[in-house]
């Protein structure tokens, strides 16, 4: 994760509380051609952004260099060279990953790393919360999978938002296209589907790896858990968003509760 320096946790615990239940961004943060060149704006949470370094820099990597291989995520890579870049990060090492690192490689890593989390991206105090999602349709799906990431501890969301913006440019390479020569460009074929069908089980577990049962799901659960995670992917740009008129409420509240807290965000601002 990242330090945070001017820290809420300066602030009383209550107050604390209501700012970490609206850790999501503003919808100005999420467009990255606004930030482009100048300082990023700060969401009503005022801890920094929350990514682990080791998913930063395999979600670049494989932005930059491996869109278009196919089976990006489903091809074998090297035990040896994998475990070897996880002991680097571990040890708190700078790790550079450039075109020199297998694409296979790295994305197994990335794969590897959230599996084995100690918590996953999604507390398993919440995993029958979001499998319920599964069997509910259009803007009350959507609604209630909103509301329940509103929940996550900020690292998690912030973690699971950078994820999900890079699955979803994945899928956007899933199919075969062509450059202003008229050369074909070949698709990754990991499409939405199959991307959730790769991710979901490492982002939503029910018992921790190794533990009794943990790998012994039954089939309802993981239709709901790639159904889950496809929608998170096909929306998260929308998904994480606080409304300004959430954001209103919450100030005016705060307000009237809490003016300190009030005078702390515009400072932050």
């Amino acid at each position: 994760g990242a330090m945070s320096v001017d820290s809420i946790t300066d602030l009383s615990d209550n107050t604390s509380k209501l700012l970490e239940a609206l850790q999501l961004s503003h919808p100005h943060e999420l467009d990255p051609r606004r930030s482009r060149g100048k300082k990023k704006p700060l969401s009503l949470n005022p801890i920094t952004w929350q990514v682990p370094r080791i998913v930063d820099r395999c979600c670049t990597h494989l932005e930059t260099h491996g869109l278009q291989t196919v089976g990006i995520f489903r091809v074998g890579s090297s035990k040896k060279r994998v475990q070897q870049l996880r002991e680097e990060f571990d040890r708190g090492l700078d790790v550079f990953l450039d075109e020199q690192q297998s694409v296979h490689d790295v994305a197994a890593l990335l794969k590897e790393f959230l599996r084995d989390m100690p918590e996953p991206l999604i507390p398993r105090e919440l995993y029958g919360a979001f499998l319920s999602t599964a069997s509910m349709e259009g803007p009350a799906q959507l609604e209630t999978l909103q509301l329940l990431l509103f929940l996550l501890p900020p690292c998690h969301s912030d973690t699971l938002l950078r994820l999900l913006r890079f699955l979803a440019e994945v899928a956007r390479h899933a199919e075969s296209s062509w450059d202003p020569q008229g050369h074909q460009i070949p698709g990754n074929k990991m499409t939405v589907s199959n991307l959730a069908t790769v991710f979901g089980p490492n982002i939503l577990q029910k018992e921790k790896p190794g533990e009794k049962d943990a790998s012994d799901l039954n089939f309802e659960d993981s239709a709901a858990i790639i159904l889950v995670l496809q929608r998170l992917i096909e929306h998260h740009h929308s998904l994480f968003m606080v409304s300004p008129e959430m954001q209103c409420d919450v100030l005016r509240r705060l307000f009237q509760t809490d003016p300190d807290v009030i005078e702390y965000l515009l400072r932050r601002k």
